[in-house]
């Protein structure tokens, strides 16, 4: 046995609310990681209603790594929900048309934050929000209801509205060499083989199974 299929829409039979998330995807702008998974009881094809404000034409992606998981109604805010913060109004007078097409916004005047980047390995916990730009790093924890404004370290833990950092997960060597290792980027027969390190809390084992298999 080499772990489940990433390729199975339904990897815990009998709970189809959650679903490996890359086989929902219908967009062309989101893209995920395999074994990453969305739960929510309405079905993992619900998700990408809560990627909200995506038009393709502005060209932003959201990017999700592997081994992610996702609660319900996690929302993503993606760049189509800025308006021009420069004027008097911030009301979007030119989506409207019928001669108020003559305000559109020069290149420039709406704010765009680019892509939204989700690392590897992080924990999204129930009905987060996410703002436009932002970039998670691997092995985060984003707290249930948090609004993260601002871009999010690799191994820290945060919450609120606006998020803060509430504490980091390892200390800055460990959280190095995690990086350096990237476990996830492994084969799912070398994971299998090893996964009884992967959710052990030796850095020093870890690191002897990586530097071991690239001898």
């Amino acid at each position: 046995m080499q772990g489940p299929n990433p390729d199975d829409r339904e990897p815990m039979k009998g709970f189809p609310q959650v679903g490996f998330l890359k086989n929902f995807i219908t967009r062309d702008n989101i893209l995920v990681g395999d074994y990453t998974y969305y739960d929510d009881p309405e079905g993992p094809e619900c998700f990408e209603n809560n990627v909200l404000y995506h038009f393709s034409f502005l060209g932003d992606r959201l990017i999700i790594g592997r081994f992610c998981a996702i609660a319900r109604d996690v929302q993503f805010i993606m760049n189509g929900a800025n308006h021009k913060v420069s004027g008097l109004s911030t009301y979007p007078f030119q989506i409207f048309a019928q001669g108020w097409e003559k305000v559109m916004p020069g290149d420039g005047d709406l704010p765009y934050k680019g892509d939204t980047e989700i690392g590897n390995d992080v924990w999204i916990g129930l009905e987060a929000t996410i703002m436009p730009g932002i970039k998670v790093g691997s092995g985060a924890i984003i707290a249930s209801q948090s609004v993260v404004t601002s871009d999010v370290p690799p191994y820290s833990v945060v919450g609120g509205n606006p998020a803060r950092i509430i504490r980091y997960r390892f200390d800055e060597t460990t959280i190095t060499a995690l990086l350096d290792i990237a476990w996830w980027d492994w084969s799912a027969e070398r994971i299998t083989q090893h996964l009884d390190v992967i959710v052990g809390a030796d850095i020093e084992v870890l690191r002897a199974v990586a530097e071991h298999e690239q001898d």
